[in-house]
């Protein structure tokens, strides 16, 4: 028996049209950009279609978590070496303008928004997730492993959002032999 009425989700390929083009939008215009009628007049995707599947700018957000790609894991077994190149990576993500463009609308979306709370939530744990990785692969437990990586990894957030200059990787550096060394061993 064949199904009648509307499939549960977008096309792919209106998928790929919408989120490629609110990208676009949110890079060069921030998250107040992200409505229905915007996106409408950049995709030429009907209202109607993105009202449907992306209601809120928040949804439209969740979406290009959903779709965002990160960095493959990659693990040498020296603890403090994976540390460091996760430091990299991180700080690379954060000059790259998707990411910190991302957590900037995350931020200010979420002032008026619950939803966009969570999401930001979500999304940093995301960026957080190697260095838990690399900790939980060497044996730390979960509260050492989050107070390492905070004091690792908030003042890198802190440079790249709050205070709009290149992340210091130097110090992030000496923070990971600071603060892991110990634990690392």
């Amino acid at each position: 028996m064949a199904r009648t009425g509307r499939p549960a989700g977008p096309a792919t390929d209106t998928t790929t049209v919408v989120l490629t083009a609110a990208l676009d939008l949110l890079l060069r215009e921030g998250a107040g950009a992200l409505t229905a009628q915007r996106l409408h007049q950049a995709t030429g995707v009907s209202r109607s279609t993105i009202y449907r599947h992306w209601p809120t700018p928040t949804d439209v957000l969740a979406g290009l978590i959903d779709v965002a790609p990160s960095p493959p894991p990659t693990g040498s077994g020296d603890v403090l070496r994976d540390l460091h190149r996760e430091v990299d990576v991180l700080c690379n993500r954060l000059r790259d303008r998707p990411v910190a463009a991302f957590l900037q609308a995350l931020t200010a979306t979420a002032v008026a928004d619950t939803a966009a709370a969570a999401l930001r939530h979500r999304y940093v744990e995301d960026l957080l997730a190697p260095f838990h990785t690399v900790l939980r692969t060497a044996g730390v437990t979960r509260t050492t492993a989050d107070d390492a990586v905070a004091s690792v990894v908030a003042p890198l957030l802190v440079d790249a959002l709050l205070l709009g200059r290149p992340t210091a990787r130097a110090r992030a550096h000496r923070a990971v032999d600071l603060h892991l060394s110990a634990v690392a061993r």
